[in-house]
């Protein structure tokens, strides 16, 4: 008989693959710092809305001149969106949000005490860059650092913001203050945040960095918000699954808004719904994909994110069958609702598995180019459902809803395939 080796009768290792990963730890601080600044993020998109008949009336300029704000708002978010993920690397995250919030601040600041029309519209610009960029470096260093639970409620927040904005500028005209003082008060507190973000740049690194080890053999995953091996941007851009990922934060942008900016005119005009009753479910809606984030972010870590996102993904093609198809109000108003609580995790899981889609190395940049594509579509494809709709009628927002549902769907599956 052969003797045996001289390291059979060793203890047996473990399977590489089947050690346990431990979770990332969160640190309490940084994950409230991130839900105020996901909060902030929102504040200002709700003050433009109550605010613009009184600066429209101060400045004597008519209704169709906030479409230069919103041209420059866009321009500005946009190119800071898709340059932040490959800033990231070269100034760190904290250092990022900190430059970038104090430059939303300062644009705030000179919509308060602006003395004419003209100097709002590179205010607009200028927030127009400190917002796309603290939102692609929140959403970069989020994916990296949370789960999939608090990406959920991170962006529940957001939409918490955004709730807030319009009630900050109610508040001021309904208590006699100009419109200036409520463009003031979200500047103060931006500054503030502003500050925050210095003071704790540190800190957000150290985070980033207590990630869970990689196991053996699979990719190594850098620190969120910090700069992973040196990797040309051309071999990113090269990927296919980063072009068809930012087409798809495109369309589901669109849905998302068309749905939001069109249902009143729909309802009313196509259903037949008072006015009143029509704005109740529009807020509805809303407030449908403000709870869907907080409800499917306790869920979420038990299901997965990939049924998640399958689901949320047919629930929106279901809620836009419900608008489309002839029927009465109530019918449509639960099609809204069906694509609210649907579209809620859409956007934070998506952005959660990036770094699946296109690989660990391309994450930071891959989400910058998704929160550019974001804004660009959902300033240009909402507006052609508008024209849409001016030509043909209020009806043809349900097959608009039903054919970016399917695309959205189609998008998805081609990012698998291209992974």
């Amino acid at each position: 008989m052969n003797p045996l080796p001289p390291d059979a009768t060793a203890t047996p290792q473990p399977i590489p693959h089947a050690r346990a990963v431990p979770a990332p730890v969160v640190r309490t601080s940084v994950l409230l710092l991130a839900y105020f600044a996901f909060i902030s993020l929102g504040l200002p998109d709700g003050l433009l809305g109550v605010g613009w008949p009184s600066i429209a009336t101060e400045f004597r300029v008519g209704t169709d001149a906030v479409g230069l704000l919103l041209f420059a708002g866009t321009a500005g978010y946009l190119v800071s969106s898709v340059a932040a993920g490959f800033s990231i690397a070269r100034l760190g995250v904290g250092r990022l949000l900190a430059g970038s919030t104090a430059l939303a601040s300062l644009a705030l600041a000179g919509y308060a005490v602006s003395p004419a029309f003209a100097f709002l519209v590179p205010c607009a610009l200028i927030a127009g860059f400190g917002g796309g960029a603290i939102d692609a470096g929140l959403n970069a260093y989020a994916a990296g650092a949370f789960g999939p639970k608090h990406m959920n409620w991170l962006h529940a927040f957001f939409g918490l913001g955004v709730a807030i904005g319009p009630l900050i500028m109610t508040g001021v005209l309904s208590g006699g203050l100009s419109w200036h003082w409520g463009y003031g008060i979200v500047a103060s507190g931006q500054a503030l945040l502003a500050v925050a973000f210095a003071v704790t740049a540190r800190s957000w690194a150290q985070h980033g960095a207590q990630r869970p080890a990689a196991a053996p053999g699979a990719e190594a995953r850098p620190a969120a918000g910090e700069a992973p091996a040196k990797t040309r941007i051309a071999v990113t851009l090269a990927i296919p699954a980063v072009w068809l990922s930012a087409a798809a934060f495109a369309v589901y942008v669109a849905l998302e808004i068309s749905a939001g900016l069109w249902a009143f005119l729909f309802l009313t005009d196509g259903r037949g719904i008072s006015a009143a009753v029509a704005g109740i479910c529009v807020s509805a809606y809303w407030a449908s994909l403000f709870v869907g984030r907080v409800v499917q972010g306790f869920i979420v870590e038990r299901v997965g994110t990939t049924r998640i996102l399958v689901g949320s993904l047919l629930g929106l093609l279901t809620g836009s069958a419900l608008v489309a198809v002839p029927g009465p109000g109530w019918l449509a108003v639960a099609g809204l609702m069906v694509i609210g609580f649907a579209a809620a995790p859409v956007f934070p899981l998506l952005t959660l598995t990036t770094k699946d889609r296109v690989g660990a190395a391309h994450a930071d940049r891959a989400i910058g180019l998704q929160i550019g594509a974001s804004g660009l579509g959902g300033a240009l494809i909402p507006a052609g459902v508008g024209v849409l709709i001016d030509r043909v009628g209020e009806q043809a927002l349900g097959p608009s809803l039903v054919v970016l549902s399917l695309l959205l769907l189609g998008l998805y599956a081609a990012t698998r395939r291209h992974r």
